[in-house]
């Protein structure tokens, strides 16, 4: 049974630091493609950054500069470092697996078949 579990999540002043961790399980984890994306409450789901298994990375333009998208293989983990935080930033937070290794890197959620049940990221003085 696949399960992917984000935590890590919570509230922080804007300028913060936080580190979301996705535990997975049920798959080989390191043959996928892993990312996260967010929601924020009446938006769209979007995609914040994608790692293949080569540790190669991609970010949206939201989070360079400021967001680490990073993986464990050996722990089956998939990180994502969070610095300068802002009020926008505020979404629930979820990590994705997919098997398609053209289709993640476009970060489009139909080409990733895994979720986890999200952390929720608060961005708020």
């Amino acid at each position: 049974q696949v399960q992917l579990v984000e935590s890590g999540g919570g509230l922080v002043q804007p300028g913060g630091s936080l580190r979301l961790s996705c535990a997975a399980s049920g798959f080989t984890f390191s043959s996928y493609g892993m990312a996260w994306f967010r929601q924020a409450p009446g938006k769209e789901r979007e995609g914040v950054a994608v790692i293949d298994s080569y540790r190669r990375a991609q970010s949206a333009d939201s989070a360079k500069g400021r967001f680490t998208i990073s993986r464990d293989n050996a722990k089956n983990t998939l990180y994502l470092q969070m610095n300068n935080l802002k009020p926008e930033d505020t979404a629930m937070y979820y990590c994705a697996a997919s098997a398609d290794r053209l289709g993640w890197w476009s970060l489009l959620p139909s080409t990733f078949g895994y979720w986890g049940q999200g952390t929720q990221v608060t961005v708020s003085s």
